[in-house]
């Protein structure tokens, strides 16, 4: 079993922003979903993670090791996909992920030929390994980004908002794949998708502003609200009144109308109580911290 411990990290940049605010968290083997709007300080806190910027102060601790002190003890065991997978040259697939495995320290030529061959057809790129990845589609470039990722036999991966700007099909190709390769090592999602940590992760933390606003099992969390949310459809010029007399945790247009989730202890007339959803979390969470 993998641990990450992460013990009062705290990071301020030079123009004054608190991008990581007193966070603490433990992650074990598995998915564990990063959950914020953008701008949270997702992104901040992986760049310090895989030792891309240094924390003013906290520790990080991977598998009993402070790798704030060794930077490379955990550098020979991660794999990391940022958000924006870098400028791909014109090289074919096999060829780039050959490059990036004798980078990462896989000298065996033979072993390094298994590895390559195995990871394309884990992604579904088999059949593309002489394809030049510069032409490849949003969601196959994500593909490859997973293959490079996993050069190496990580025993932690970070990926930052991996299905940005994919379509539903790529979506759920990319995340079953997440799912098939998250349990023996850690993964950490990071992402401003509910939806992405709900189907994927057993474990997540919300952050925003810098900070940790809740943690725990998504359907610990989402039983925490049970009882307590209800539902009306109204009309967009009343959306304000509402917003005085109770506490509106998300309003969103369905088939044209425009309907309000509201959080109360006793549910008032006229709202349909409904059954508690992981947006409804962390609606509920950022609104509550907003205020």
């Amino acid at each position: 079993m993998n641990k990450l411990l992460i013990k009062n990290l705290n990071k301020t940049y030079s123009n004054g922003v608190k991008a990581i605010n007193n966070i603490s968290l433990e992650i074990s083997s598995g998915l564990f979903g990063l959950l914020g709007p953008n701008g949270a300080g997702k992104s901040s806190l992986m760049r310090t993670i895989v030792g891309l910027q240094h924390a003013d102060s906290g520790e990080i601790i991977f598998n009993n090791v402070n790798v704030v002190d060794d930077p490379l003890f955990l550098k020979k065991q991660l794999g990391f996909l940022p958000q924006d997978f870098g400028v791909y040259p014109k090289i074919a697939a096999y060829d780039l992920l050959n490059h990036l495995a004798i980078l990462k320290g896989v000298t065996d030529s033979h072993e390094r030929k298994e590895q390559i061959l195995s990871l394309l057809q884990k992604v579904n790129l088999y059949a593309y390994r002489k394809k030049e990845v510069h032409t490849f589609s949003g969601g196959m470039k994500q593909r490859f980004g997973v293959a490079q990722t996993l050069l190496g036999n990580p025993k932690i991966i970070i990926v930052d908002e991996p299905t940005a700007g994919l379509d539903p099909e790529e979506r759920n190709r990319f995340n079953s794949l997440l799912s098939e390769l998250g349990e023996d090592i850690i993964i950490i999602l990071s992402t401003h998708l509910v939806e992405d940590v709900r189907n994927l992760c057993s474990q997540m933390a919300i952050i925003n502003n810098g900070s940790v606003l809740k943690q725990g099992n998504p359907n610990d969390l989402i039983a925490g609200l049970q009882g307590r949310i209800g539902r009306k459809q109204i009309k967009k010029q009343e959306l304000d009144g509402y917003k005085r007399d109770y506490w509106v945790i998300s309003s969103q247009f369905i088939t044209g109308n425009l309907n309000i989730h509201i959080m109360a202890d006793m549910m008032p007339a006229g709202f349909q109580p409904i059954y508690p959803t992981l947006e409804d979390v962390y609606f509920s969470i950022l609104n509550q911290n907003s205020n």
